[in-house]
């Protein structure tokens, strides 16, 4: 009786120690690295009120990978943490720089909501080490009075909590509401 018992338990364990042996733990470099996955508009109706004018919602998909799982910040920042960026550059965790076409030629469009960016830390309570997956940033681009819409491009790269920089990586073109 036993040994019909022990014969099961040894196949059983000899699949488990197989499988796991086939998941080992990514290897990626402790600085970051991205790709960019799409950019989406929806339109948004204006609301009711002071405030709510009709907008597009842009909405941004980037993949990480980072080696040693150090990515985001609690929020909101500490105030070191919030000097130690600052003096690192002046951005935050995430960078993103808009464009627009202008007479043939890209043209940066310097937005204000956009010089100091977080996001939220990735890996809070989790032991620490190699994690990838996606970000999603949201943006509103409002209609005013008059507007006109123009070809616009993103550039993009995040940074982890050690100050470590990923590449840059570039968007597909969409157009986006600008007042004149």
């Amino acid at each position: 009786m036993q040994r019909q018992l022990i014969q099961p338990c040894l196949l059983v364990l000899t699949i488990v120690l197989t499988l796991s042996s086939c998941f080992n733990e990514p290897d990626y470099p402790d600085a970051p690295s991205i790709d960019f996955k799409g950019v989406f508009r929806y339109p948004v109706a204006a609301g009711q009120g002071v405030g709510q004018p009709r907008r597009d919602s842009v909405v941004i998909t980037i993949g990480f990978k980072d080696g040693d799982g150090n990515m985001g910040n609690d929020i909101p920042l500490a105030k070191a943490d919030s000097l130690n960026y600052a003096q690192n550059g002046g951005w935050g965790n995430y960078e993103i720089r808009t464009f627009r076409l202008v007479n043939r030629q890209y043209v940066e469009a310097r937005t204000p909501v956009n010089n100091f960016l977080f996001f939220p830390d990735l890996t809070k309570g989790k032991p620490k080490g190699a994690i990838e997956g996606t970000l999603d940033f949201s943006q509103l681009f409002p209609y005013g009075n008059v507007n006109r819409m123009y070809p616009t491009k993103f550039q993009i790269r995040i940074r982890d909590r050690s100050l470590n920089a990923s590449n840059v990586i570039e968007t597909d073109t969409i157009s986006l509401p600008y007042p004149d």
